[in-house]
């Protein structure tokens, strides 16, 4: 076999040159703005898809959305690898096939079933801290079993949510490298810039976006610091079922989306998060069904709003539906969002969550954000619409739609938090 040398015009820095000469399978990246990680990741990428020695070798980067990969990560990959004899690119497919029957690919996370069934030799995870979980374990993980991948964790913190989860993870098990690039040591940017950057930002945000802090408040983030507390006082553990006390569920229901369902016991003035249930590509029959099988005992069912409007097809409501198939439904009443939200922030400080059953509920809980206007560099009054809506949506449905005449709520409730946008 002929050896080809062939020069990528890529000089590492010094900062990834641990990445770059690892021999753990796995790496978690935090990586301050600006420090040069995704030029990284993507000749990482072409390293493997080069000097691969497996048949046909598949390699991946993912981002958050299709957006990100194709109008920033794209056109490196095509400066860096279009000095390679023979390669081609496929615009459409944002795909690059090497000479050796390599190939190096574009995804995003938000479009991840579209990964289902392939096989990766690599694959890049960037900004994963934005990235529904369920991407990694229910899609990437499996992909890469078949020819034992790696895989790359790359991205800056926003707060003690997935990303923290895999550094932590990192930092503890053999065959993981955990490397942390903060703006005060990698001197990639200069300090007068990071003095302007300072002046302009808040310290949380500037904390979070150059210091790698995961204890800074997320930008926009509604209940950070109610799950940070929960967290810190240890009401994120094992919450038993106690079969003496009715249980009460709040859905959010997805229209050719996910569904989601919180199972919550109120026993005395505590409110125990037991179980969380989401799903997606099913019929409403299927969680009925699921509701069902439970072993609990049910006080009441809450749904939005418009589980009572009626469909175009059927002239029945989903209320309609779901009564039909023996459910008896609350339906929450019409709050605004900030209402809602608020009245999740009372909520949480009588919760105390099953922090196994409810992760990814939990997970929603913390990422759940409004938007952020880049231009004007305020929160717009809207929450961002991604896969921790649904979890998100359900909750506030549970905190604004339970009532009963079991226990008393005035005992707890604080004053409502401000809404800052």
């Amino acid at each position: 076999m002929q050896t080809v040398e062939i020069a990528i015009p890529y000089t590492p820095r010094e900062e990834f040159l641990a990445l770059h000469n690892r021999s753990e399978r796995w790496a978690a990246v935090v990586a301050h703005r600006r420090a040069g990680k995704t030029v990284a990741c993507i000749n990482e990428l072409i390293k493997g898809a080069l000097t691969c020695h497996l048949p046909n070798p598949r390699f991946a980067y993912v981002a958050p959305t299709f957006g990100q990969a194709k109008d920033v990560v794209w056109e490196y990959l095509k400066e860096f690898a279009g000095v390679i004899p023979g390669v081609t690119f496929h615009e459409t497919e944002l795909r690059a096939d090497f000479p050796n029957g390599a190939r190096v690919r574009l995804y995003s996370s938000d479009k991840y079933d579209r990964m289902r069934g392939v096989y990766f030799d690599g694959i890049v995870l960037d900004e994963y801290a934005d990235m529904d979980p369920r991407a990694w374990t229910e899609v990437i993980r499996p992909a890469l079993s078949d020819r034992k991948g790696w895989g790359v964790f790359i991205g800056t913190p926003k707060g003690r949510n997935g990303f923290w989860q895999i550094y932590d993870q990192a930092t503890k098990q053999d065959n993981w490298l955990a490397l942390v690039l903060k703006a005060s040591e990698t001197g990639l940017v200069d300090q007068a810039e990071l003095e302007d950057a300072k002046r302009s930002m808040s310290a949380d945000q500037y904390a979070q976006e150059y210091e790698c802090s995961f204890q800074a408040a997320v930008v926009g983030a509604y209940y950070a610091q109610q799950m940070n507390r929960l967290e810190d006082d240890k009401r994120l553990g094992r919450v038993p079922w106690d079969s003496a006390a009715e249980v009460i569920t709040a859905w959010d229901l997805g229209v050719g989306d996910s569904t989601a369902i919180w199972f919550m016991q109120a026993v005395g003035q505590e409110r125990r998060i037991i179980d969380y249930y989401e799903g997606s590509g099913v019929g409403l029959d299927h969680y009925v069904k699921v509701v069902r099988e439970k072993p609990y005992t049910y006080e009441q069912h809450i749904l939005p709003h418009d589980v009572e409007v009626k469909e175009m097809s059927t002239g029945k409501s989903r209320k309609e539906f779901l009564e039909g198939l023996g459910l008896e439904v609350t339906v929450a009443p019409k709050l605004s969002i900030e209402d809602g939200i608020n009245s999740v922030r009372n909520m949480l400080e009588a919760c105390w969550f099953d922090a196994e059953k409810c992760e990814r509920g939990i997970e929603a809980l913390r990422h759940y954000r409004a938007e952020y206007d880049d231009k004007r560099e305020v929160l717009r009054l809207r929450p961002v619409h991604d896969w921790s809506s649904h979890g998100a949506d359900a909750f506030r449905y549970l905190a604004v739609g339970y009532k009963s005449n079991k226990a008393d709520w005035s005992g707890w409730s604080q004053p409502n938090v401000k809404w800052v946008v």
